[in-house]
Protein backbone atom coordinates (compact mmCIF):
# COMPACT_ATOMS: atom_id res chain seq x y z
CA UNK A 1 0.00 0.00 0.00
CA UNK A 2 1.43 3.38 -0.68
CA UNK A 3 3.10 5.32 2.15
CA UNK A 4 0.48 8.02 1.24
CA UNK A 5 -1.93 5.77 2.41
CA UNK A 6 -0.70 4.21 5.63
CA UNK A 7 1.63 6.75 7.18
CA UNK A 8 0.36 10.07 6.41
CA UNK A 9 -2.88 10.10 7.65
CA UNK A 10 -1.58 8.49 10.35
CA UNK A 11 0.53 10.94 11.21
CA UNK A 12 -2.10 13.50 10.93
CA UNK A 13 -4.34 11.59 13.15
CA UNK A 14 -1.98 11.89 15.23
CA UNK A 15 -1.73 15.18 15.14
CA UNK A 16 -5.42 16.18 15.10
CA UNK A 17 -5.86 14.01 18.48
CA UNK A 18 -3.25 15.72 19.91
CA UNK A 19 -4.74 19.41 19.24
CA UNK A 20 -7.88 17.99 21.29
CA UNK A 21 -6.68 16.33 24.12
CA UNK A 22 -3.43 17.90 25.05
CA UNK A 23 -5.06 20.76 27.28
CA UNK A 24 -5.67 20.94 31.13
CA UNK A 25 -9.56 19.94 31.20
CA UNK A 26 -11.52 18.72 34.06
CA UNK A 27 -10.27 14.50 33.20
CA UNK A 28 -7.30 15.70 32.72
CA UNK A 29 -6.30 17.94 35.90
CA UNK A 30 -7.54 14.60 37.75
CA UNK A 31 -5.53 12.23 36.04
CA UNK A 32 -2.35 15.03 37.18
CA UNK A 33 -3.21 14.80 40.61
CA UNK A 34 -3.94 10.74 41.05
CA UNK A 35 -0.40 10.57 39.29
CA UNK A 36 0.97 12.69 42.47
CA UNK A 37 -1.42 10.45 44.90
CA UNK A 38 -1.71 7.10 43.77
CA UNK A 39 0.29 3.92 43.55
CA UNK A 40 1.39 2.06 39.92
CA UNK A 41 -1.49 0.08 39.70
CA UNK A 42 -4.18 2.77 39.71
CA UNK A 43 -2.21 4.64 37.81
CA UNK A 44 -1.86 2.14 35.03
CA UNK A 45 -5.62 1.58 35.02
CA UNK A 46 -6.67 5.11 35.30
CA UNK A 47 -4.29 5.61 32.00
CA UNK A 48 -5.97 2.37 30.33
CA UNK A 49 -9.17 3.50 31.12
CA UNK A 50 -9.19 7.75 29.69
CA UNK A 51 -7.21 5.81 26.41
CA UNK A 52 -9.54 3.24 25.60
CA UNK A 53 -12.17 5.08 26.48
CA UNK A 54 -11.18 7.50 23.83
CA UNK A 55 -10.54 4.76 21.26
CA UNK A 56 -13.91 3.18 21.63
CA UNK A 57 -15.87 6.62 21.36
CA UNK A 58 -13.91 7.62 18.38
CA UNK A 59 -14.45 4.68 16.33
CA UNK A 60 -18.10 4.61 17.22
CA UNK A 61 -17.94 8.52 16.01
CA UNK A 62 -15.92 7.13 12.78
CA UNK A 63 -18.57 4.25 12.01
CA UNK A 64 -21.41 6.74 12.07
CA UNK A 65 -22.37 7.58 15.77
CA UNK A 66 -22.01 10.76 16.07
CA UNK A 67 -24.80 11.65 13.28
CA UNK A 68 -27.34 9.51 15.72
CA UNK A 69 -25.88 11.77 18.63
CA UNK A 70 -26.69 14.96 16.94
CA UNK A 71 -30.32 13.57 15.97
CA UNK A 72 -30.60 12.79 20.03
CA UNK A 73 -30.93 15.78 21.54
CA UNK A 74 -32.26 14.85 24.71
CA UNK A 75 -29.50 12.01 25.61
CA UNK A 76 -27.01 14.79 25.04
CA UNK A 77 -28.77 17.37 27.38
CA UNK A 78 -28.75 14.34 30.27
CA UNK A 79 -25.09 14.44 29.77
CA UNK A 80 -24.69 17.64 30.09
CA UNK A 81 -26.47 18.23 33.43
CA UNK A 82 -25.85 15.17 35.13
CA UNK A 83 -21.88 16.07 34.04
CA UNK A 84 -22.22 19.85 35.56
CA UNK A 85 -23.42 18.67 38.95
CA UNK A 86 -20.73 16.28 39.23
CA UNK A 87 -18.07 18.56 38.38
CA UNK A 88 -19.65 21.73 40.69
CA UNK A 89 -19.54 18.80 43.31
CA UNK A 90 -15.76 17.64 42.73
CA UNK A 91 -15.36 21.19 42.37
CA UNK A 92 -16.39 22.09 45.75
CA UNK A 93 -14.53 19.74 47.41
CA UNK A 94 -11.51 20.81 45.71
CA UNK A 95 -12.24 24.10 47.15
CA UNK A 96 -12.58 22.68 50.53
CA UNK A 97 -9.29 21.15 50.13
CA UNK A 98 -7.77 24.57 49.81
CA UNK A 99 -9.67 26.46 52.45
CA UNK A 100 -9.30 23.65 55.41
CA UNK A 101 -6.65 21.37 53.62
CA UNK A 102 -5.62 17.94 56.06
CA UNK A 103 -2.68 15.92 56.43
CA UNK A 104 -3.80 13.34 54.46
CA UNK A 105 -3.52 15.22 51.64
CA UNK A 106 -0.64 16.75 51.70
CA UNK A 107 1.80 14.04 51.72
CA UNK A 108 2.17 12.13 48.90
CA UNK A 109 2.20 8.23 49.36
CA UNK A 110 6.00 6.79 49.23
CA UNK A 111 6.35 4.42 46.16
CA UNK A 112 4.16 1.79 45.61
CA UNK A 113 2.01 2.51 48.33
CA UNK A 114 -1.54 2.81 47.49
CA UNK A 115 -2.86 4.60 50.86
CA UNK A 116 -3.70 8.31 48.91
CA UNK A 117 -6.61 6.71 47.61
CA UNK A 118 -8.63 3.88 47.35
CA UNK A 119 -8.73 1.85 43.79
CA UNK A 120 -12.25 1.70 43.39
CA UNK A 121 -12.72 5.34 44.37
CA UNK A 122 -9.93 6.52 41.90
CA UNK A 123 -11.38 4.90 38.79
CA UNK A 124 -14.91 5.49 39.33
CA UNK A 125 -14.05 9.28 39.51
CA UNK A 126 -11.79 8.77 35.81
CA UNK A 127 -15.01 7.30 34.64
CA UNK A 128 -17.10 10.13 35.25
CA UNK A 129 -14.70 12.56 34.20
CA UNK A 130 -14.45 10.71 31.08
CA UNK A 131 -17.93 9.73 30.09
CA UNK A 132 -20.01 12.64 32.02
CA UNK A 133 -18.63 15.18 29.83
CA UNK A 134 -20.44 16.48 27.30
CA UNK A 135 -17.19 17.81 25.28
CA UNK A 136 -15.84 14.44 25.26
CA UNK A 137 -18.43 13.33 23.18
CA UNK A 138 -17.93 16.35 20.63
CA UNK A 139 -14.37 15.93 20.13
CA UNK A 140 -14.37 12.46 19.39
CA UNK A 141 -17.49 10.88 18.58
CA UNK A 142 -18.89 14.16 16.21
CA UNK A 143 -15.48 16.11 15.70
CA UNK A 144 -12.82 13.34 15.17
CA UNK A 145 -15.28 11.20 13.79
CA UNK A 146 -16.45 13.27 11.04
CA UNK A 147 -12.76 13.77 10.19
CA UNK A 148 -12.07 10.57 10.00
CA UNK A 149 -14.99 9.59 7.86
CA UNK A 150 -14.05 12.18 5.25
CA UNK A 151 -10.88 10.14 4.49
CA UNK A 152 -10.30 7.97 1.44
CA UNK A 153 -11.34 4.62 2.66
CA UNK A 154 -7.81 2.82 2.55
CA UNK A 155 -6.77 5.77 4.35
CA UNK A 156 -9.52 5.91 6.92
CA UNK A 157 -8.43 3.56 9.69
CA UNK A 158 -4.86 4.57 9.39
CA UNK A 159 -6.14 7.97 10.36
CA UNK A 160 -8.25 6.80 13.19
CA UNK A 161 -5.27 4.82 14.55
CA UNK A 162 -3.07 7.62 14.85
CA UNK A 163 -5.31 9.65 16.65
CA UNK A 164 -6.10 7.14 18.97
CA UNK A 165 -2.49 6.30 19.32
CA UNK A 166 -2.41 10.21 20.32
CA UNK A 167 -4.67 9.59 23.15
CA UNK A 168 -2.70 6.26 24.46
CA UNK A 169 0.45 8.91 24.51
CA UNK A 170 -0.89 11.42 25.70
CA UNK A 171 -2.47 9.89 29.25
CA UNK A 172 0.35 7.84 29.48
CA UNK A 173 3.07 11.21 29.74
CA UNK A 174 0.35 12.44 31.84
CA UNK A 175 -0.50 10.03 34.22
CA UNK A 176 3.44 8.30 34.49
CA UNK A 177 4.95 11.97 34.19
CA UNK A 178 3.02 13.74 36.89
CA UNK A 179 4.72 11.38 39.32
CA UNK A 180 8.23 13.44 38.58
CA UNK A 181 5.94 16.19 40.29
CA UNK A 182 5.99 14.17 43.26
CA UNK A 183 8.88 16.03 45.17
CA UNK A 184 7.33 19.37 44.63
CA UNK A 185 4.11 18.06 46.66
CA UNK A 186 5.65 17.53 49.75
CA UNK A 187 5.12 20.84 50.52
CA UNK A 188 1.71 21.98 51.50
CA UNK A 189 1.49 25.60 49.74
CA UNK A 190 1.67 23.36 46.02
CA UNK A 191 -1.38 21.11 47.35
CA UNK A 192 -3.38 24.46 47.82
CA UNK A 193 -2.65 25.90 44.47
CA UNK A 194 -3.47 22.70 42.78
CA UNK A 195 -6.37 21.93 44.46
CA UNK A 196 -7.14 26.01 44.09
CA UNK A 197 -7.22 25.94 40.40
CA UNK A 198 -8.69 22.35 40.11
CA UNK A 199 -11.50 24.06 42.11
CA UNK A 200 -11.80 27.23 39.88
CA UNK A 201 -11.65 25.20 36.38
CA UNK A 202 -14.39 22.35 37.20
CA UNK A 203 -16.87 25.10 39.06
CA UNK A 204 -16.67 26.99 35.88
CA UNK A 205 -16.98 24.61 33.35
CA UNK A 206 -19.80 23.35 35.40
CA UNK A 207 -21.34 26.55 35.25
CA UNK A 208 -20.49 26.82 31.56
CA UNK A 209 -22.38 23.69 31.34
CA UNK A 210 -25.24 24.63 33.13
CA UNK A 211 -25.85 27.61 31.45
CA UNK A 212 -25.32 26.10 27.85
CA UNK A 213 -28.16 26.33 25.58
Amino acid sequence: MPLNFTLLPALLGLGTGLSLIVAIGAQNAYLLRLGVIAARRIMLTAVLLCALSDAVLITAGTLGVGAVLQRAPVLMEVVRVVGAGFLLIYGGMAAKRAFRPNGETMAPPAEGDGSGIRFGTAIATVAAFTWLNPHAYLDTVVFLGSIASEQAPAARWWWVGGAIFASFLWFAALGFGSRLLRPLFTRPAAWRVLDGVTAAMMIGIAVDLAVAA
